[in-house]
């Protein structure tokens, strides 16, 4: 949505289309895990979570998912990159060559796997919850293949991620004493901490004046919706739309600001009425501050 706004000259256009690239190529892999998990089973109690966000002070970390049983709990990290894949156990440096020939030094997945080992072992002793920590880190690209690999590391494909959970597994002891992992899978989601970005303008370094106007059509995909009577109506494809406006005030709260003027909305949606603006936010679940055409209104928490 953000490169729907920009023109096709802006500096930033490039690098925010490999970032969207690797964003969905990331989500892609995520799913292709989710789904290879459904083959884990055990005659063992386990309880298997994605997606955890825990924080502890201004500590905060995200793990892909996380495998909870009787033995251990596995923090199981997806990564999607293709290419050969290089760990260089001399210098500590992780590196892909991909298809072209092209290589790019990136940084270690077992760093980021510690880190997070290393975080879930004190957030379980303040929580009082005696089990051990363990890891698997997955490349879920299907093109992926390991030209060099750590001796005995916990590093894996999305096929073979199955058999190494279970290899992890065994090497733990049966401890099933005093450990109810319902009781720990609701503290984990009780403390679950959803991530907060800033704005994308202020993250990506671009100047909001660089954002085309206009309410975007959700049929032909370009900011063509214009005001008409109670609704909007597409000036290319003719599709009318009465809550077009929705999508735009989430745009801008991601994009530019989390609090919105009269004046503001109507300069980003590109139409001129000041009472059709007002009547828009009022129908919106926003919180007003001020009076009159001092007000702001702002995403409630």
């Amino acid at each position: 949505m953000l490169l729907a706004r920009l023109k096709d000259q802006h500096p930033q256009r490039p690098f925010l289309e490999r970032e969207l690239h690797w964003t969905t190529a990331g989500i892609r892999g995520e799913s292709r895990l989710q789904k290879k998990f459904c083959e884990f089973y055990t005659d063992e109690e386990f309880q298997i979570l994605w997606d955890v966000s825990l924080k502890i002070g201004t500590w905060s970390v995200q793990m892909d998912g996380l495998l909870l049983t009787e033995r251990c709990a596995i923090i199981i990290e997806s990564k999607n990159i293709n290419g050969q894949l290089y760990f260089d156990e001399k210098t500590g440096e992780f590196f892909r060559i991909n298809p072209a020939g092209e290589k790019t030094v990136m940084e270690d997945p077992r760093v980021q796997l510690n880190k997070h080992i290393r975080f879930l072992k004190q957030f379980f002793q303040m929580k009082k919850i005696n089990l051990p920590v363990s890891g698997l880190i997955v490349f879920t690209a299907k093109d992926c293949e390991f030209a060099s690999k750590p001796h005995r590391a916990s590093i894996c494909k999305t096929y073979q991620m199955i058999e190494y959970l279970l290899k992890i597994l065994q090497a733990f002891p049966h401890e099933a004493e005093n450990i109810k992992l319902s009781k720990i899978k609701k503290i984990i989601s009780t403390n679950q901490t959803p991530y907060k970005s800033s704005p994308l303008c202020a993250y990506y370094f671009i100047d909001p004046k660089d954002l085309q106007p206009g309410v975007y059509c959700l049929q032909c995909k370009s900011l063509s919706m214009q005001r008409d009577k109670r609704s909007w109506i597409c000036s290319i494809c003719s599709l009318r739309d009465p809550s077009a406006h929705y999508l735009a005030i989430q745009e801008y709260f991601t994009f530019v600001e989390l609090e919105i003027t009269n004046r503001k909305f109507r300069d980003f949606c590109g139409f001129g009425s000041r009472a059709v603006a007002t009547r828009l936010l009022g129908q919106l679940n926003l919180e007003r501050i001020g009076e009159s055409k001092a007000c702001s209104y702002h995403l409630r928490e």
